[in-house]
């Protein structure tokens, strides 16, 4: 080594050891030496940003598990009120179940005659609900017995085999009934139109007939008894030269009915009508 090196060396030396005893002095006002307040300077925003860090990393691990909590909760909640959904739907079945049967019991406790209760067996769905096949006790049915429910008339019986019977409803075309305008007690005979809709003729054009009049029961063909509810009128036209042409909407919706009321009553005998065709049962 040179004697310049060895002497830039030497002032190496002696700056360096100066510099660590000034390094060494407390700072003004402080407790701290000048070298831990400078490392604590070059140190600090590095910790700064690893304490956010940690802090970053912990607010995401938090919200991450409220997150899962949350969605467990979600479905919890979800399942519950699916839950009860369908349990309302259930009540509501049910309490559609009791106000039709009691509607029901109440029209049987209420009706002026005998009523026998039949349930229903088969629908005749290829000719638009035109029969009805009714399961009764044997022996407790006829041919010609009228059929009603809570709503108003459903048809006379056609064919009685034993615990079975056989119901034509007021809509087939070969149907007829004796019928009456509720507000005005003009007369006429209702006839089934199909497809659920009912006529009213031989009403004569100067009779008061207006839409929304209630047709009943005339009790004048000796099968149905007087005031049961037949349907409403939905049309009044210009017919022929003498009588309306009416449409009637039938007072039954046919497509809900489950059971039906045969009325037991004995029919005009064929023989009286023959001689009193006018003949009320």
């Amino acid at each position: 080594m040179t004697e310049a090196r060895t002497r830039w060396l030497l002032i190496l030396l002696v700056l360096g050891q100066l510099f660590l005893l000034a390094a060494q002095l407390p700072a003004p006002g402080s407790q701290t030496s000048f070298l831990e307040t400078a490392a604590l300077r070059a140190v600090g925003p590095f910790a700064n940003v690893i304490a956010s860090g940690a802090r970053l990393g912990e607010a995401v691990v938090q919200d991450l598990a409220l997150r899962r909590t949350l969605v467990a909760e979600n479905r919890r909640l979800r399942s519950e009120v699916e839950e009860l959904r369908r349990r309302t739907i259930r009540l509501e079945g049910l309490e559609e179940s009791v106000r039709h049967l009691m509607e029901t019991v109440n029209y049987a406790q209420g009706a002026d005659y005998p009523l026998v209760l039949a349930d229903i067996v088969f629908i005749d769905h290829t000719s638009w609900l035109q029969t009805l096949v009714l399961s009764v006790k044997e022996g407790a049915v006829s041919v010609n017995q009228p059929a009603v429910v809570s709503d108003g008339l459903v048809g006379r019986v056609v064919v009685a085999a034993g615990p079975y019977a056989k119901v034509q409803l007021i809509t087939d075309r070969s149907a007829s009934v004796g019928g009456m305008i509720e507000r005005t007690h003009r007369q006429g005979v209702v006839r089934g139109a199909g497809r659920g809709s009912l006529e009213l003729d031989f009403v004569p054009l100067q009779a008061d007939v207006r839409v929304g009049d209630v047709v009943l029961t005339a009790g004048i063909d000796g099968i149905y008894p007087r005031g049961i509810p037949v349907g409403t009128v939905v049309a009044v036209e210009p017919g022929s030269e003498l009588f309306h042409t009416i449409r009637l909407s039938p007072r039954v919706d046919f497509g809900v009915v489950d059971v039906v009321y045969l009325i037991e009553r004995e029919p005009v005998p064929e023989r009286v009508k023959e001689a009193l065709p006018d003949a009320e049962p």
